[in-house]
């Protein structure tokens, strides 16, 4: 395997942070352990470090709602694996965070061996998720619907989406990706024909069902 892996740690507790950082520090050849406390910084670490091997991403952290945030983080490095590190480790959000591209999960219960081995296993091009935990199938048929609808979406187009969810404008879109207005115009209305809805706001509520939390944020 190369060396000097590089991994973002994105979480808004400091403390699990070292944890996670701790448990990392214990795998060879770890050159860069990067941290952000809020989706805004995590966004900025994956923008500006395109060699990153691995994200640890929190699903409940300032910014971000639940799963809309790894859609947003797979369209800026669509290549990256990216784990979800969450203390909602039930069937249903590990089964929906790998089905919208996650290489992997993480409870927050797990130990660090567990938490090392997770990591080992997607390094080596593996998909990792909690033992024992039988993942079953989406019973809610519009949350399968929507799914596969994200899953259609093109890496720009998921940005765009992700965007759209924080409410910029067309022309800051088009500021922030360094292209034209017209292109994103052009994004806008393919991600609303593949979501199958008619405006920027029917858009950014659908993806909010997939978004939304089951339980309190953590």
């Amino acid at each position: 395997m190369p060396s000097g892996y590089k991994f973002v740690i994105a979480d808004d507790h400091p403390l699990f942070r070292g944890a996670l950082k701790q448990a990392l520090s214990g795998i060879a050849d770890v050159a860069t352990i990067l941290e952000a406390g809020d989706f805004e910084a995590t966004k900025a670490l994956v923008s500006a470090n395109e060699d990153v091997d691995l994200v640890l991403l929190d699903l409940s952290m300032p910014g971000a709602s639940g799963l809309s945030g790894l859609i947003s983080l797979r369209g800026i490095h669509s290549a990256v694996p990216m784990v979800v590190v969450s203390a909602h480790d039930d069937a249903e959000t590990i089964r929906r965070a790998l089905e919208l591209g996650a290489s992997g999960f993480i409870s927050k219960s797990a130990s660090m061996e567990d938490i090392r081995a997770a990591v080992m296993t997607v390094l080596s091009g593996g998909i990792t998720a909690p033992v024992g935990i039988d993942l079953g199938v989406e019973r809610d048929p519009e949350i399968s619907d929507l799914i596969k609808r994200l899953q259609s979406l093109t890496p720009q187009q998921a940005r765009v989406l992700g965007m759209l969810a924080e409410g910029l404008l067309n022309k800051q879109i088009a500021y922030e990706l360094s292209v034209s207005e017209a292109t994103i115009k052009a994004h806008v209305s393919a991600v609303l024909q593949k979501l199958g809805v008619d405006s920027r706001t029917q858009a950014v509520i659908l993806l909010s069902k997939i978004g939304t939390d089951p339980l309190p944020a953590s």
